[in-house]
């Protein structure tokens, strides 16, 4: 919005052709994100709390955590607007759809997030079982944009590369697409799969304070580099990638998100005054799969996400162990005999006798030797 405005008036004040960068627009987007949370975080956490709307304590998490029912959830909401406003005010939307595509998933996913904190609310107020919303209906909503987001791109391609495809770090010009043309479709339910995968591994790992927050900043910004450089038809032939037309402005929407994050952890580093709640998690979830999507950069999630990706191995680990001991010599040997002592693998290390702070600074250092790795394949191919 702001780059239109500002564009008429270019002849008369030259200093304004800074616009027209990509970096500077996204530069700004993350400082006007960052001021926005520390303009409205505060508003926002004292009207949650006055609503009393606190957070629910899941089940399964460790006793130290039962101190936290009276903190304020659904902080997601700083987030989500703190990143979309910045994102509209900065971003180009002429002639490309990259940044809406974007939005429109990361809106999506954050209302299913908000609907799922809403109910939990409304139930626990009722004092009924917390659930939320029903598991299945939650997971109908998050297929049904991936499904649409998929079908979108595979009907109508974003980019210069066919709808149905996607790259392979450390491999130079190879595009893996379905043998057949009537395979393509094949390209709509794994789009689906990543969008679902990715915003429920970011809500699995949302358990301590500023973990989730933390590491989806790390990961935004990595890919935000990828964007940039596979906008640049110089910088693409250079680092022999493919050349994304238009996908440098997912840069502006990346940082947005960055300085969002960064804004949050204000007030929710340890010990949190606000926790972001499915509304966030799933939100930046939603982000960081449809950012990888439109890169075409699927399988680069595998380094750029790497914790979120075991802290959901270590779940799936923990409850299908669980089961098969079950199976085979009863409940209470399963309980006694479980991979680890609690699942998600960051409450394994906290009753391991790590502080949670040591817990999620170690998590961000791990998540940033990713994020080395990611970048490393920018010259490793």
């Amino acid at each position: 919005m702001l780059y239109f405005l500002l564009s008429r008036f270019i002849d008369d004040v030259p200093q304004l052709r800074l616009i027209t960068y990509i970096s500077v627009r996204a530069a700004a987007a993350a400082v006007t994100a960052l001021l926005l949370t520390f303009v409205f975080g505060p508003p926002l956490i004292r009207r949650l709390r006055l609503l009393r709307v606190s957070q629910v304590v899941r089940e399964g998490t460790p006793d130290t955590h039962q101190g936290k029912g009276d903190t304020p959830t659904m902080g997601g909401l700083i987030l989500l607007s703190c990143a979309v406003v910045p994102t509209i005010l900065w971003a180009r939307f002429d002639n490309q759809r990259y940044v809406v595509l974007a939005l429109l998933v990361t809106i999506w996913m954050g209302g299913i997030g908000f609907l799922d904190d809403y109910l939990k609310l409304k139930q626990k107020r009722e004092g009924k079982k917390n659930e939320g919303l029903v598991e299945r209906y939650k997971l109908a909503g998050q297929v049904s944009i991936g499904l649409l987001f998929g079908l979108i791109l595979w009907l109508w391609p974003v980019s210069n590369l066919p709808g149905a495809s996607t790259t392979l770090p450390f491999f130079k010009n190879l595009l893996l697409v379905p043998l057949t043309v009537g395979l393509s479709w094949i390209y709509v339910p794994w789009v689906t799969f990543i969008i679902t995968g990715v915003s429920n591994s970011v809500n699995l790992t949302d358990g301590l304070d500023g973990l989730a927050a933390g590491l989806c900043a790390i990961a935004i910004l990595t890919l935000g580099l990828f964007a940039y450089v596979m906008g640049r038809i110089d910088a693409s032939v250079y680092l022999q990638l493919f050349y994304l037309r238009g996908s440098g402005e997912l840069t502006v929407f990346c940082l947005a998100l960055v300085g969002a994050c960064i804004g949050f952890l204000w007030y929710n580093t340890y010990p949190a005054q606000v926790f972001m709640g499915d509304t966030g998690s799933l939100a930046l979830g939603g982000a960081l799969g449809a950012i990888a999507v439109l890169l075409k950069s699927e399988f680069l999630l595998a380094f750029v996400g790497g914790v979120f990706a075991v802290e959901t191995f270590s779940v799936i680990l923990q409850r299908s162990a669980f089961k098969w001991r079950k199976r085979r010599h009863g409940v209470e040997y399963a309980r006694q005999h479980r991979v680890f002592l609690r699942a998600p693998i960051h409450h394994h290390f906290e009753l391991k006798g790590w502080s949670e702070a040591q817990v999620v600074v170690r998590f961000w250092i791990l998540g940033i030797f990713c994020a080395f790795v990611a970048l490393a394949t920018l010259k490793l191919r």
